[in-house]
């Protein structure tokens, strides 16, 4: 098995996550766990989770598996509500081989229910250097999944994808890389990341094309989530570093990319944080039904965090391409802090995300995580209604983004807890699969 992390983000993020000892909170729950993961079905389930048509959930747990270096699961729920978990396929670091490893981003479906994903690490171009691939599952008549890799990164056409895959109307799938591209400005060993596309041929065959480097100066560095459309075509994401020096390098930006007549494609910056207002976001935006973008700070805001607590923010298109940023909400120490993962929309508006952290302290040093409310006022103001807490038996520090069901219920994974206490996954857990009921 690899050696452990603690985290999936790369040693240059992981430090910045660090904060003070949280204050007590009451610790309540309505967290049900689906599913709690023991190594060798999963460790570290740090992405999202995706349903099929029939209500079938899909996910990856970046260690653990077959290998150890993580791997791809389902889960179907039976007549008697109890979920059964099947492996669709255990990724393997091979010297002289295409295979992937270490998965971190959420899986995406097409429409005949074929699992699209990203791995971290794996290929041969860099072997362990972290390149990473693109990879498809493919489910056979026999109900056994075979993996095909649609694409294996070369450091100059990016490296590291971290963020979920989306399609658009024609059925090509676009991504960004947290490193490689051509953008030499930022560290030597990872470079300044992409966005990247992917196209399927007539032959089957898939060819990405880099639609941008970043420069990792005020266009932003390092993009950690993915990217999501406007209703016209173009891109929308965040970058982890670049953009504001203010915030001990870099406070990271929202950007726009855009493809011209000529079919190149422009980066705008929309928003650059300072600071205050957040910094270092890592995760992709969602949209409103007005157009308004939506996102999360990992860090920034309240300094009762050493590195700030988080905000939630809402972004405004105003006029000539300006947006307008706004704090809705700005995490403490009190409460649960450092939300990475992107946010959902219900069916009345509200707002719905976890937090890393805080919560319940019987998870030390931060807390086990919580799982946040965000409701909308009259005036424009939103209000923190609820939160759900995790107390290591039931998870530990979730960082993945929630997904609703038709009645209304919230679906998402913990990084740990589960077995927690236990021998098994050393002491914190191997990470859950959970339900919240509102």
């Amino acid at each position: 098995m690899p050696a452990k992390k603690t985290s999936i983000f790369p040693v240059a993020i992981r430090f910045v996550f660090l904060g003070f000892l949280i204050a007590a909170i009451p610790a309540h729950s309505q967290v049900q766990v689906l599913h709690i993961f023991d190594n060798a079905d999963g460790l570290e389930v740090n992405a999202g989770l995706v349903f099929d048509s029939t209500g079938n959930l899909y996910g990856t747990a970046y260690y653990g598996g077959g290998h150890g270096w993580g791997d791809a699961f389902e889960l179907r729920r039976g007549k008697n509500g109890k979920w059964t978990e099947t492996l669709l396929h255990s990724f393997n670091l091979k010297r002289d081989s295409d295979e992937g490893a270490l998965p971190a981003s959420s899986l995406t479906l097409d429409a005949d229910g074929n699992v699209y994903g990203t791995t971290v690490s794996g290929g041969i171009p860099c072997e362990a250097a972290y390149c990473g691939t693109v990879f498809k599952l493919t489910r056979g008549t026999d109900g056994k999944w075979t993996e095909t890799i649609l694409h294996v990164f070369s450091f100059s056409d990016g490296a590291e994808p971290y963020g979920a895959l989306i399609f658009d109307k024609a059925g090509n799938l676009y991504g960004t890389t947290y490193g490689g591209g051509t953008g030499t400005a930022c560290n030597l060993f990872e470079n300044c990341g992409t966005v990247f596309k992917m196209t399927r041929g007539a032959n089957g065959r898939w060819t990405e094309t880099v639609l941008y480097n970043f420069s990792g100066g005020s266009d932003g560095s390092n993009p950690l989530g993915g990217v999501v459309f406007d209703k016209a075509g173009n891109l929308y994401g965040t970058t982890f570093g670049g953009g504001n020096l203010s915030c001990g390098g870099s406070c990271g930006v929202v950007f726009k990319s855009a493809a011209g007549a000529n079919g190149q494609w422009t980066e705008t910056v929309i928003h650059a944080f300072n600071g205050k207002d957040g910094s270092r976001p890592s995760a992709a935006l969602i949209f409103d039904k007005s157009g308004n973008l939506y996102g999360t700070t990992p860090n920034g805001g309240d300094p009762s965090c050493k590195f700030g607590c988080g905000n939630v923010f809402e972004l405004v298109p105003v006029k000539n391409g300006q947006w307008r940023e706004t704090v809705l909400h700005s995490f403490s120490i009190n409460e649960g802090w450092n939300s990475g993962a992107s946010l959902l929309f219900d069916a009345k508006g509200n707002l719905y995300g976890t937090t890393h952290y805080g919560g319940n302290p019987t998870c030390p040093p931060y807390g086990c995580g919580t799982v946040f409310k965000l409701t909308p006022g009259a005036k424009g103001q939103w209000t923190e209604a609820a939160h759900y807490y995790f107390n290591g038996k039931n998870g530990f520090e979730p960082c993945a983004a929630l997904i609703l069901d038709p009645a209304g219920d919230l679906y998402s994974t913990t990084d740990f807890g589960g077995n927690y206490g236990t021998d098994v996954c050393g002491g914190n857990g191997c990470g859950v699969v959970f339900k919240i009921t509102p």
